[in-house]
Parts: structure tokens; sequence; C-alpha cells
């Protein structure tokens, strides 16, 4: 009796053992159950909801292929630890550094039209998110993008003080933002030091030639060009263009041999499809031209349009800083 008493309890507990460890695996296989089906129901990755110049909009946790629409933004995004898959750009406006930098980090370069939509080589690359400049864009072109991929239209100005910490704050890279834009800072201030000690108050003219006119550089703020020449480096402009706060101003060559410049750089304006070689050769072979001293004393230099102004960055305008120093400080 008591081995037949023994076996029941032997058969009770395991009986209640399996029945337990059925229990715990049908409570384990409903909560996996309930993770899978809000995956499955999702049908994509972990997503987070950010904001931007539009509201609010829900974008991958983790990107697979990101694309940006504007090169500066990409090479920003480079410089704070960020690499996108894919940039947009005119080839024939790019400074020489940046499809180096692009193919150093694997970026995909796909080639647009200046000025021109092309909504459909966009939804080629498949993108599952877009950044965008939400300074540079209309409800309308964002409805359309957001067609194609989440797109993150970054709220802030223009100036890379303003959009840097935005990039760094949506990719949780404040601190690399923080340290790049420090260092971006001290540049500025080692090279306005340079420059004030080799030329002191010289008045620094920019020139852009242009198909059909020319155009002289004002003093807008915030502006390429302009903001760094003659805000960041304080540099001094020709005095009948003091108060010139435009970005640019057609002027007539008539007028050259009144402004009193010590140094000249000149753009020949750079565009897709276009050309301003007859302009060039009209201005330098000009007697009003010849006739201003910085042209007399050789102080004219050349300077692209894809170095400052398209290629304005972290690293293009560093780059942009050693060539004024490169031509001014001797």
């Amino acid at each position: 009796m008591r081995t037949i008493g023994r076996t029941l309890l032997y058969i009770v507990l395991t009986l209640t053992a399996l029945a337990l460890t059925a229990c715990s695996n049908t409570n384990t296989t409903q909560e996996s159950g309930t993770e899978a089906s809000v995956t499955e129901t999702k049908g994509e990755p972990a997503t987070r909801v950010v904001k931007d110049t539009f509201g609010e909009v829900t974008i991958p946790a983790e990107p697979k292929n990101m694309l940006v629409l504007s090169p500066s933004y990409a090479e920003n995004m480079i410089e704070i630890g960020v690499i996108p898959n894919a940039v947009t750009l005119v080839k024939e406006i790019e400074p020489e550094y940046r499809p180096k930098l692009f193919n150093e980090h694997q970026v995909k370069m796909i080639q647009v039209e200046q000025y021109e939509d092309n909504f459909e080589l966009l939804i080629e690359e498949s993108p599952d998110l877009i950044i965008a400049q939400g300074a540079a864009i209309d409800a309308k072109k964002y409805e359309a993008l957001s067609k194609i991929a989440p797109t993150v239209a970054v709220d802030a100005g223009i100036t890379i003080e303003e959009y840097v910490p935005a990039l760094g704050k949506l990719f949780g890279k404040e601190k690399e933002a923080e340290l790049a834009l420090q260092k971006y800072s001290d540049k500025i201030e080692d090279t306005k030091q340079k420059l004030h000690n080799s030329i002191g108050d010289a008045k620094i003219l920019v020139i852009r030639v242009e198909q059909k006119q020319y155009r002289v550089l004002g003093q807008e703020k915030d502006s390429p060009g302009s903001d760094m020449l003659y805000h960041k480096l304080g540099l001094n402009i020709p005095t009948k263009l003091k108060d010139n706060h435009d970005w640019f101003t057609p002027i007539s060559l008539e007028v050259l041999p009144e402004l009193d410049a010590d140094y000249i750089f000149v753009e020949q304006r750079q565009m897709q499809n276009y050309s301003s070689e007859q302009s060039m050769k009209d201005l330098e072979s000009s007697p009003l031209w010849q006739g201003m001293d910085a042209v007399k004393k050789g102080h004219v230099y050349p300077l692209k349009t894809a170095d400052f102004v398209v290629g304005e960055g972290l690293i293009g305008y560093p780059l942009f800083m050693d060539y004024l120093v490169e031509k001014l400080v001797k």
C-alpha cells in the first residue's frame, strides 16, 4: 500500500509540474504572440515621431535607405556622424571636394536637374526616409515627397549655426553637432585674425559675372559669401557699397572706377546649361576694369560659385577660408 501511495503521489506531482509548465508556456506564447502580432500588423521596423516644419511625422527608428535632398545637409550630417544612403545633387555646380566626400562614405549621388523636381527619379530609389530643408520647401512639394516616403522638412534657418544643431537633435547627435560647430567657430576666429593682421582695413569686392549682366556682392546677413566675408570675418566692403545690404546688386561697368576695392574676387557664374564666357571676356577687355587699382596691382582672384555659395558647410567653408588666407595673407 505504501508503494502504491508513493506511486500515486509521484504521478500527481508529475502531472502538476506538467500543468504548471504548460501554463507557463501558454503565457509566454501569448505574450510573444502579442508582440509578433503588433510587429506583423505594423509590417515595418520600429518607428518614432519627430516634429518638422509641417508638424509631426512618423519615421523609421533606424532608416535603411535615407535620402537627403540637400548636398550641404548631407555634408554636415557626415561631419556629425550620420551617414545618409543617398543624396541628390547638380553635378555641374558641386564643389570638387564634395563628390569625393560622398564616395568616401559610400553615399550614392543622384544627379538631378537644377531648379527642377523629379519625383519619379526619387520613387525609383525607394527611400524609407527623406530629409529636406524646411526653409526651402513648400507644402505642395512636401506633400508630394511624403507620398514617396516619410519626409522630415528640418525646422531650422538657413545658416550652419541654425540647422546643424537641428540635425544633431533629429539624429541624437547633439554633442557631435556642438563639437563640430565649436571647431568651425574656432576656424573663423583664427582666419579672421590672420586676415586682419595681413590686410588690416583693406576693402574686398566680389563681382559676379553673369551671362547678360554684372553684379556685386552686398552685405546681406546669413547669405552665402556675404555673411562669411563681411560679418563673420569682418572684412570691409568698398565705400560705395557700404549701404548695400542686399545679396547681389546689378551694376554697369561704368561704375567700376567708383569702387575703391583693394582686392577683387571675380565669380564667373556657374550654373547648369549656362555660360558667362563672353561677359568675362568683355570685363577683362574693358578699359574701365583695367584702370582699377586692384587690377593694376594684380590683386584679382578667381572665385568659384561652387566654393563660396554651393559649398557652404562644415567642410566647405573652412576650405573657402583657407583660400582667402592663401590669396590675402602674404
